[in-house]
């Protein structure tokens, strides 16, 4: 049976508005509708009963009374050791129950948060703390000799603070006994500053090439952009009961639920443990979410024939999958599992502070509508201008005010994404309908370049998911001296499949034109590797592609 299509409303703008107004109504600055500390202050204070977080790996829960109380002891620790608006605080670390005190405590105070990567290796940290000269860095205690290590040459005052116990460095208990005090948490006041000048949060986005830049994003661009997410939701506050969290802070995801779980009201499920299938598959069947938001990559291995028996996905209410690409047999599969649950293709950027269309229900392949604080152009990718004719292929360009402010410290970078007037380049294909629905074609950096041809590999998957026998697949190039690059399929058979590497090529070959043969060959592996953030790792199988055998 056919569900009506959800379409997006102004609840949740409504009821930010109206905590916002409460906020400007106390301290008599009209800016402050964008702070971010202020915000979340009075969020905790409205439902101090509430449940804040749920750590899944060992059964705590925390109220907003009791966030409210970590958070401000933290705050005051961080004024007492120092740290004023725009020094910068580095957390990598899983998702402990700490780690929200420390992130809420310096939106309160202006202090910049840094995410970074917790697999980082010592040279690879060095850059990172180069980019960001971090004056406090919380992380776990097996990583603090890396830490230590690549400060090195940076700041080696910097201090280094433990969420898990360790011999040698001080623990996030030592760091809040030492450098906290007993005011009362009820006279606590937060930082004054210019939401839309105060950087929130260094956001490492790298795309799929290149160094690690970070994305300077500002109270002001995440206050305007984080409620748009929100926005196929009628009941707030509490518009759904329980989000699952399934990536670690350096990834935009995390970040958006830290933020808006306190504004919205909703509880926020974590762990400090790896997500791994089974262990996602202990806390649905334990806690019964209703909202999350995943790779697609992850959502394939969760709704796996061979074992989505041992979870009951029923608690499931709405799911959003993005971060790469989405293809409608994913979502297809998807309703036959979870039919009560509303499953769409979001489509976010870290540059642009979070979703950049409306995700539409059910999407039927697109990523969904405008958004209001932005301004779209599809630009032709040779020539610069604008296409205006719908259903033609260019690079989305996005203009408004959620737009970050820079790549910190990087000012070629910044220069190159964003034009004089202010639109920013997202690096990604897209085109539209006639009826403004926006289609990811696929990111410009992976197209591939066999002879004068450029090769979308999405179009590439899309053709060999339709085999009834192809679980997954992922299409790289490999270097070829005379024709540039030659597509190679990495598939993921379904159990029981014996599909073989000719019955693939001759699909393609049936479907697509010469150009976008599989000459490079067809592997086949169990499963992909994957980043932090549970995406295929592209990089990983373009460099696999060159040793293993092909077919």
């Amino acid at each position: 049976m056919s569900r009506s299509p959800r379409y997006p409303n102004d609840a949740t703008h409504l009821h930010v508005n109206e905590l916002a107004s409460r906020v400007v109504a106390q301290s008599g600055r009209p800016e402050d509708r964008f702070h971010l500390g202020k915000l979340i202050l009075q969020s905790f204070k409205d439902a101090p009963d509430f449940i804040m977080q749920i750590d899944g790996s060992t059964g705590e829960s925390v109220t907003f009374a009791q966030g409210l109380e970590r958070s401000v002891r933290c705050a005051t620790a961080f004024r007492n050791l120092g740290l004023l608006p725009g020094d910068v605080m580095v957390l990598m670390s899983p998702n402990y129950s700490d780690l929200a005190a420390a992130f809420y405590a310096a939106l309160y105070l202006g202090v910049v948060i840094a995410p970074v990567d917790m697999s980082l290796a010592v040279l690879e940290l060095k850059y990172a703390f180069e980019v960001n000269n971090p004056k406090i860095i919380f992380c776990k205690s097996d990583k603090a000799t890396d830490v230590t290590e690549a400060l090195k040459t940076v700041n080696e005052k910097t201090l280094i603070v433990t969420f898990d116990q360790g011999d040698k460095y001080m623990s996030y208990q030592e760091f809040i006994k030492k450098y906290s005090d007993d005011s009362a948490v009820e006279d606590f006041k937060p930082n004054d500053f210019d939401p839309e000048e105060t950087t929130s949060m260094f956001i490492t986005t790298s795309g799929t090439t290149g160094l690690p830049k970070a994305a300077a994003v500002s109270h002001k661009n995440y206050a305007i952009a984080h409620p748009y997410l929100w926005s196929r939701f009628t009941n707030f506050p509490t518009p759904t009961r329980l989000a699952m969290v399934c990536t670690t802070l350096q990834w935009m995801t995390a970040v958006l639920n830290y933020l808006a779980s306190p504004i919205m009201r909703f509880t926020r499920l974590h762990s400090e443990r790896p997500l791994t299938v089974d262990h996602a598959y202990h806390l649905i069947n334990t806690y019964k979410p209703t909202f999350t938001i995943m790779s697609p990559t992850l959502l394939i291995n969760l709704i796996n024939p061979e074992t989505r028996h041992k979870c009951d996905f029923s608690s499931f209410e709405v799911i959003f999958t993005g971060g790469s690409a989405v293809h409608q047999e994913l979502l297809g599969e998807v309703e036959k599992v979870m039919p009560s649950c509303e499953t769409s293709n979001c489509y976010g950027m870290s540059e642009l502070s979070g979703a950049v269309f409306h995700p539409q229900f059910p999407s039927r392949g697109s990523c969904g509508t405008p958004v209001g604080c932005f301004q779209y152009r599809i630009v032709d990718i040779v020539t610069g201008e604008e296409i205006i004719e719908p259903n033609v292929k260019g690079e989305l360009w996005v203009k408004g005010p959620t737009v970050f402010k820079s790549y910190y410290n990087n000012p070629e970078a910044t220069k190159a994404s964003i034009t004089e007037d202010g639109w920013f380049k997202s690096g990604d294909l897209f085109y539209r309908d006639e009826h403004w629905n926006f289609y990811f074609v696929d990111r410009m950096k992976l197209l591939l370049k066999y002879k004068n041809y450029q090769i979308s590999p999405v179009e590439v998957e899309s053709v060999i998911l339709q085999h009834p026998g192809v679980r997954d697949v992922v299409v790289v190039g490999i270097p070829d001296i005379s024709c540039g690059e030659l597509p190679t399929a990495f598939v993921v058979r379904k159990t029981g499949s014996n599909v073989s590497a000719q019955e693939i090529k001759d699909m393609v070959k049936s479907l697509l034109s010469d150009a976008k043969q599989l000459r490079g060959g067809v592997i086949f592996m169990d499963a992909f590797p994957t980043t932090a953030t549970s995406k295929v790792h592209r990089m990983k199988l373009k460099e696999m592609a060159l040793t293993m055998d092909r077919e």
